[in-house]
């Protein structure tokens, strides 16, 4: 049972002990707290104060929509923020800047440029600002950070300037590259479609006649060629039939000369004319109860009663004619028939001259309809490259006519620009040290080391101060305590500790609220 209680009273929570510790090791704590807050919130005060001033820069769209002109640069802001801000932090722009700005004149730490210019890359801070809707950058923040707050206000306009001028340098050389790029694309595409055009224009040239546009010509062609053929045939077999009548007379009018003349003293030939215009009309008029007035038998039948009709009245004209002419007279006639039939044999070969031109005319153009299948197919695949490279051509022409607008835009500010929409701040507060936050950390840090100091004191402290611990140390029972015996003096003494450890209290709790108090009101 002693046990039981022993165990439960060691789970509880020690009142006791701890009060006792408090009276006896107060000062222990105060002491360091209150130094230690003392040493963190001083600190604050030595070390150099850093100020911030920063500035937002908004990321303008462009003004003309993109159904109207499409930007010709590139799209990515992310990327291209990217690169701007490697160029602006560049060895040979920031080495400007502080050259300009006398910056880091007075740190005597940094005494080469490139330590000044390593410097400045620290303490220059960039933090994009993005839509919470579509993850899109619609604004950056510049900071920049200086012992001296005009100058770090200074400087952040001066980077400010720089990103808005480079930002519209980088997008008018873009737009101005893609628009020489597509002119020279444009130049070739050029050339290739000229080339192209040359060679489809030197095959037409060379194939003049056999094209596959010229089908419907050339068969209207031949068939008139082919008619006018047929005719001339027509023609020819006509003159030859002819020829043949007109020496049959000549024969005939020569082998009757001789023989003696009719009664009414007309010549002999006049009654063979007339027997062969009988037969010449018997015929005429079988081949008009079967055929029409255009058969060119017809025609030609009709050609030939009409010449002898013609030759019927010559001789008698010549019967009629005085009976003592000479010879020559007598022959008149048969001059005629000569000069018909001469004149017959001149029309036989201009006829056959004609059918000659004629039969080669109609072979050309068989040979350019028969060659149309292998002059179409070589047309066509030159015409498929020629469409190629005019698509190509006229393509690259849309392009590089938006490319040209697209670099106007940029040109005159029209497209996606920076714009500063709040001007750098002149900072009244230092951004470090935060003396209101170094001494809430003091405070924090003066409590953990004043439990420090307690905790090591008490450690190495081997002396026993409640009854608790003596009863632990004793195997047998207690039967009697002897009360502590404190003189006046003990009294005193332990009375003035407790004064002034309220005393220290009380100032420390002061002092600290009066710093707090002072570190809200000067930053």
């Amino acid at each position: 049972m002693p046990e039981f209680i022993e165990e439960q009273e060691s789970t509880q929570f020690d009142f006791d002990r701890y009060r006792d510790l408090v009276r006896r090791r107060h000062l222990y704590f105060l002491v360091p707290a209150f130094l230690g807050w003392l040493a963190v919130w001083g600190s604050s005060w030595i070390l150099p104060a850093t100020f911030k001033s920063s500035t937002l820069i908004l990321v303008e769209q462009p003004t003309m929509p993109e159904n109207y002109v499409a930007p010709n640069v590139n799209e990515n802001l992310q990327d291209r923020l990217q690169s701007i801000t490697q160029q602006i932090l560049s060895r040979t722009r920031l080495l400007t800047v502080i050259n300009n700005l006398n910056l880091y004149s007075g740190d005597e730490g940094l005494k080469s440029p490139d330590d000044k210019i390593e410097a400045m890359r620290k303490d220059i801070v960039i933090d994009l600002v993005r839509d919470a809707r579509n993850g899109q950058i619609t604004a950056f923040k510049i900071t920049f950070s200086a012992h001296n707050p005009v100058l770090a206000q200074r400087v952040t306009n001066e980077l400010t300037h720089l990103f808005i001028d480079e930002n519209s340098k980088v997008r008018e050389k873009e737009s101005q590259g893609t628009t020489t790029f597509m002119e020279q694309q444009l130049e070739d595409a050029r050339v290739a479609l000229a080339a192209q055009e040359a060679k489809v224009k030197q095959f037409e040239a060379t194939h003049e006649g056999a094209l596959p546009t010229q089908q419907a010509s050339n068969l209207q062609i031949l068939a008139g060629l082919q008619g006018q053929l047929q005719s001339e045939q027509d023609a020819l077999s006509t003159a030859k039939q002819q020829r043949v009548y007109y020496q049959t007379l000549i024969d005939q009018y020569r082998n009757l000369r001789e023989t003696d003349r009719t009664p009414d003293g007309a010549p002999t030939e006049l009654t063979m004319v007339d027997q062969d215009l009988a037969k010449l009309r018997a015929q005429l008029a079988d081949l008009n109860s079967r055929y029409t007035d255009s058969y060119p038998d017809v025609i030609r039948l009709k050609a030939q009663i009409v010449e002898t009709e013609k030759q019927k009245q010559d001789l008698i004209a010549a019967a009629k004619a005085a009976p003592n002419e000479s010879g020559d007279a007598e022959s008149t006639p048969l001059l005629q028939l000569q000069s018909q039939l001469k004149a017959n044999q001149m029309e036989i070969a201009n006829r056959d001259r004609a059918i000659a031109g004629l039969q080669a005319r109609v072979n050309e153009y068989q040979g350019r309809l028969n060659s149309e299948p292998t002059t179409e197919q070589a047309l066509a695949e030159l015409t498929r490259g020629y469409d190629q490279s005019k698509a190509n051509y006229d393509d690259l022409l849309k392009k590089k006519t938006q490319s040209v607008m697209a670099t106007s835009m940029e040109e005159m500010q029209q497209g996606e620009r920076f714009t500063m929409l709040d001007p750098p701040s002149l900072p009244t507060k230092p951004a470090f040290p935060n003396r209101l936050k170094f001494c809430a950390l003091g405070i924090v840090a003066g409590l953990a080391l004043g439990c420090l100091v307690v905790f090591v004191v008490e450690y190495f402290d081997d002396r026993m101060h409640l009854e608790k611990e003596i009863k632990a140390l004793l195997t047998v029972p207690v039967l009697a305590e002897i009360p502590e015996i404190q003189t006046t003096a003990d009294e005193q003494r332990e009375k003035r500790r407790l004064a002034w450890g309220w005393v220290f209290a009380v100032f420390a709790g002061v002092v600290v609220l009066a710093g707090s108090a002072f570190s809200y009101l000067m930053g």
